[in-house]
């Protein structure tokens, strides 16, 4: 059964997040994302890319059931590299991929969000990573994404704090482009495509392809040292404690072990 939902119009693909209830990035949604990839960068017509979520959610974040039956440090490097190795090929997609972003993206539904190259989120939307109140980290490369747009600082204090942040006050960090009032971050962000895709593709694929260039060469070390330290730390005694505790509906207690 599908994860998201796909549909072409006007020269814009449409990709619907639809995982009910939390638009939880298992590996099932990953793989269904990939394909859909595949699909739409073979598909000439399309010139603008527009993700979405389905319901309350853009997504959740990772799929907390699945993150605790991987049984072994492989498992959760694999898992890590697997999440990171999608990112980039979305942000390194030959096509732009605006999120529109609404209820929240929290973990690694916004680590998603950050590998698109444009970000619309409503006013009232909880972005964060806050993967560190379940005694884990980000692992899809949000550790090494999140202070490209947010500024070190900033950076540092949402990861170390888990704590999440308003649409608004991501539009003011410089994580997103449009903040707007609630249930228009869609018609935002399809407007947005709209616009780039009556432009043309050459130059369309061209600036994709540029625009990468920027980006430091420091980045692929850190995702593979984030992938690592990921692996790392799920296997400890505090990471079994946060998302048990997650599960169950209470506070975590760490012992820092």
């Amino acid at each position: 059964m599908r994860t998201l939902s796909y549909e072409t119009k006007k020269h814009v693909a449409v990709l619907t997040i639809q995982s009910p209830p939390t638009n939880a990035l298992s590996s099932h949604l990953l793989n269904d994302l990939n394909e859909l990839l595949d699909q739409i960068e073979t598909d000439s017509s399309v010139k603008a890319v527009v993700l979405t979520g389905e319901g309350k959610f853009f997504s959740a974040g990772a799929d907390i059931k699945e993150l605790t039956s991987l049984q072994d440090t492989s498992a959760y490097q694999s898992l890590s590299e697997k999440g990171q190795r999608i990112f980039d090929r979305i942000e390194h997609f030959p096509i732009p991929v605006i999120a529109a972003i609404h209820g929240a993206a929290l973990g690694g539904g916004l680590e998603l969000a950050m590998a698109c190259h444009i970000r619309v989120v409503t006013e009232d939307a909880k972005l964060g990573l806050p993967e560190v109140t379940l005694g884990i980290i980000p692992g899809f490369a949000g550790t090494q994404r999140l202070p490209q747009y947010v500024g070190t600082a900033k950076a540092y204090e949402m990861i170390l704090s888990g704590e999440p942040i308003s649409g608004e006050q991501a539009k003011v960090f410089g994580l997103a482009n449009h903040s707007v009032q609630s249930g228009n971050a869609y018609d935002k962000a399809f407007e947005l495509a709209e616009i780039i895709a009556s432009r043309g593709k050459l130059s369309i694929n061209a600036i994709m392809d540029l625009i990468p260039y920027a980006k430091s060469e420091q980045f692929a070390k850190g995702v593979q040292e984030e992938a690592k330290a990921f692996a790392g730390i799920f296997g400890s005694a505090d990471a079994k404690e946060g998302l048990k505790a997650f599960i169950e509906k209470r506070k975590p207690n760490f012992q820092d072990k």
